[in-house]
């Protein structure tokens, strides 16, 4: 988890380093550097709940909940004329990616009792 945490940590950072890197990946109905600032600050949160146990099991839930999130933009993606990922092969490879996360996610959310 603490692994994961620091990718959070890590791609949360990035959002503030290299904002428009971002730009391709936010549908552009959607205000892009507000969105990018407010995923930052979430990522890097949830990276930090991660990697203190205390906060892992509540972490790992808003960490469920924003790659939830995050999978219709991924589809959408996914179906665009040009992926913004760089191809369909890579989108493809992200959505599979992306499900292994929600299901690691979902694993160290669950109570203790029935890990």
């Amino acid at each position: 988890a603490a692994l994961f945490g620091l990718f959070l940590i890590y791609g949360g950072v990035n959002h503030f380093l290299k904002p428009t890197f971002y730009d391709p990946f936010i549908p552009d109905f959607l205000p892009k550097l507000a969105v990018n600032y407010a995923t930052g600050i979430v990522e890097i949160l949830i990276g930090v709940g991660l990697c203190i146990p205390a906060f892992r099991q509540k972490a790992a839930f808003a960490s469920l909940l924003l790659m939830l999130a995050f999978t219709p933009i991924h589809l959408w993606d996914l179906w665009s004329a040009t992926p913004a990922i760089g191809s369909r092969t890579a989108a493809w490879i992200r959505i599979a990616v992306q499900g292994l996360f929600i299901a690691w996610m979902y694993w160290l959310s669950r109570p203790e009792k029935t890990k």
